[in-house]
């Protein structure tokens, strides 16, 4: 349940798609139980009674007759209201001398829904933002379809004729590749023999059918367009970073594939790879060459989850896949059954469509009781990019991943954490690299699991410790945010051109703190890095003199030189003399420190992804 603390403050926000307030003094609201139908039928949330909504903001008035309300309000959740019973967890809390009335209601299970009033399935609820919605006649037939026992990639299709709908090539070549991952198995059967084996055309009086999955995954184009009226896949490859493209700009490649789900990923296959970043690499042991793109698993696993999760029941919505220049984003009618957490979790999941699922599973094309999602955030992660963005609409019915094109740990990141002074292991500078960059400074459990692929207690250890080391602030449960004394420094890094001339000078006190060597004046600070200074540290992998670095950079002033680009480099924590106690010494020298070497390391990944493109 909410808390006391967290409700004030949700108080002093306005309501959204997870909490919705009700004045309800003296007797419950009627459209209080559209919101309980709402919050059952997409991702439950927090029912307060005792709260009025003045045009937005929220006021406390307080519950007057606090027993008639909650009884009659649990009663009625009992009885016959609703189509089911809801079990919602209540609380009371005192607050100013007014009793608020707190109600979670859960999602309900997938074969539950939809939760409706009054015996009529039409008067069917979703929560979309801050508003309670009646549902469509689409809608409510989603429900239905994931709500059957019976899964609709299983049902059988009498009307076609078995011996003739299959694609003779495309079975053949699942063969094969069975073959290999189970050799001999089911060799000496014919191809019909095969499919019934394995529950992909059922006998009925002597005569056989294909299922759905069956026609599916294997059936000529024309036997799919007859029970999917819409393309399977809508692939496009889009030349231009998300934020400046526009729906009027064309695609510059585009492929609408109406063929069976196999042939839909060959095809898909290919248009990836004439695009993919292709650096190989050799295995020490075997010499073999190693030329899978980089982010070829996170596209695969990517995309077969939408060929094999998507609602095939969905015929007014086409899934798509689109490539931008900065990212790629997959989408597909049908939410996942699992939640968030469920998704990071390597626990086998309730799925959607089970005989496609494990149709690829077979063959080594598809995630194992899964880690599917795990297996593209470790991939992605490994990269060093920022995390996928999931977005599992519960409320749309439809889920999408993003691959995000951009450096987590970036040069930007690594000079902020260089000038606090921070010493943190690769997961706690992850993390709080994204906190840096997100928006409002802020980051929660669910995008530290994002992050690293642990479990709950082990993300809420690194967000604590990062807070013993006053680099992030518990705003509350599951939230924190960057401690409020680095903020400008984040914002001087970051946003350089909106940098506030009169930022409080204590600010910058409270940073010398936690700022490496011995700063007199935070301007003597790098901000950005200037060409000059990544020559300087590029060539400082070993130790250089100073007479070095000037030969080196083209330089003949020494004093000049040190004051503008080695001290900066050394108050930012990106380069060390050899001996700090002497700095005058005739034999000093400089070196790069870890974040210093961070930085050469990036910039060597990104210039050699540059050539290998």
């Amino acid at each position: 349940m909410i808390s006391k603390e967290d409700l004030i403050k949700r108080l002093k926000k306005y309501e959204w798609n997870d909490f919705e307030c009700k004045k309800a003094q003296r007797g419950v609201p009627e459209d209080a139980y559209k919101t309980v139908s709402a919050f059952a039928n997409t991702t439950g949330g927090y029912l307060v009674f005792g709260v009025k909504d003045e045009k937005g903001n929220l006021d406390i008035v307080g519950v007057l007759d606090v027993d008639k309300v909650q009884n009659d309000f649990l009663s009625t959740l009992r009885g016959g209201k609703l189509n089911r019973i809801i079990a919602v967890q209540e609380d009371k809390i005192e607050h100013d001398g007014n009793t608020l009335l707190t109600f979670f209601v859960p999602e309900a299970n997938r074969n539950e829904k939809p939760v409706y009033l009054k015996g009529d399935i039409r008067q069917s609820y979703i929560r979309r933002g801050a508003g309670d919605e009646q549902c469509t006649q689409n809608e409510i037939e989603q429900f239905i379809r994931d709500a059957s026992q019976e899964r609709y990639d299983s049902q059988v299709m009498y009307q076609i004729n078995a011996d003739k709908c299959f694609d003779e090539n495309t079975v053949s070549w699942y063969r094969d590749l069975f073959n290999r991952h189970q050799p001999d198995r089911h060799a000496a059967l014919n191809h019909i023999e095969f499919l019934h084996e394995w529950g992909f055309i059922s006998e009925d009086q002597n005569k056989i059918y294909p299922t759905r999955a069956g026609v599916l995954l294997f059936g000529k184009a024309m036997y799919v367009r007859q029970i999917l009226p819409r393309p399977v896949l809508d692939y496009q490859r889009i030349d231009f970073d998300f934020h400046d493209w526009m729906p009027e700009k064309r695609w510059h490649d585009r492929v609408v594939f109406e063929e069976n789900i196999f042939q839909t990923w060959m095809g898909l296959f290919g248009k990836y790879m004439r695009v993919a970043d292709r650096p190989f690499s050799v295995d020490s042991e075997t010499l073999r060459r190693n030329d899978d793109p980089p982010d070829y698993i996170s596209f695969r696993e990517s995309a077969i989850n939408l060929l094999i999760h998507q609602d095939y029941g969905d015929h007014t919505r086409k899934p798509s896949i689109r490539l931008f220049k900065d990212r790629t984003i997959f989408w597909n009618p049908g939410d996942a059954f699992a939640t968030f957490d469920e998704l990071l979790s390597p626990k086998e999941k309730e799925v959607r469509n089970p005989s496609i699922v494990s149709a690829f599973r077979r063959i080594g094309l598809s995630d194992q009781a899964g880690t599917g999602i795990r297996t593209i955030y470790r991939n992605w992660h490994a990269l060093g990019h920022v995390p996928p963005k999931i977005s599992n609409n519960k409320s749309g019915k439809d889920f999408q991943i993003a691959l995000l094109k951009q450096i987590l740990l970036s040069e930007e990141q690594i000079l902020i954490q260089s000038r606090i002074g921070a010493h943190l292991s690769e997961e706690q500078a992850a993390v709080f690299a994204f906190a840096c960059r997100s928006e409002s400074l802020t980051i929660t459990i669910q995008n530290i699991k994002a992050i690293t692929a642990k479990r709950n207690s082990e993300c809420e250890a690194i967000a604590d410790h990062l807070v013993v080391q006053s680099l992030l602030h518990k705003f509350s449960s599951g939230l924190y945010s960057v401690a409020e004394h680095l903020k400008p420094i984040i914002k001087r890094v970051l946003f350089p051109e909106n940098e506030d001339e009169n930022i409080d000078s204590t600010a910058s006190v409270q940073v010398k703190s936690y700022s490496a060597g011995n700063i007199v004046d935070s301007s003597a600070q790098v901000n950005k890095i200037t060409d000059t200074q990544k020559d300087i540290l590029d060539y400082c992998e070993v130790a250089r003199s100073l007479t070095e670095l000037l030969e080196k950079a083209g330089f003949t002033n020494r004093g000049y030189f040190k004051k503008n680009h080695i001290n900066p480099l050394i108050n930012s924590g990106l380069l060390a003399m050899t001996k700090p106690d002497k700095p005058r010494a005739k034999n000093q020298k400089y070196i790069l420190t870890e974040p210093g070497l961070q930085l050469v390391l990036l910039w060597k990944k990104e210039s050699a992804q540059v050539e290998d493109k």
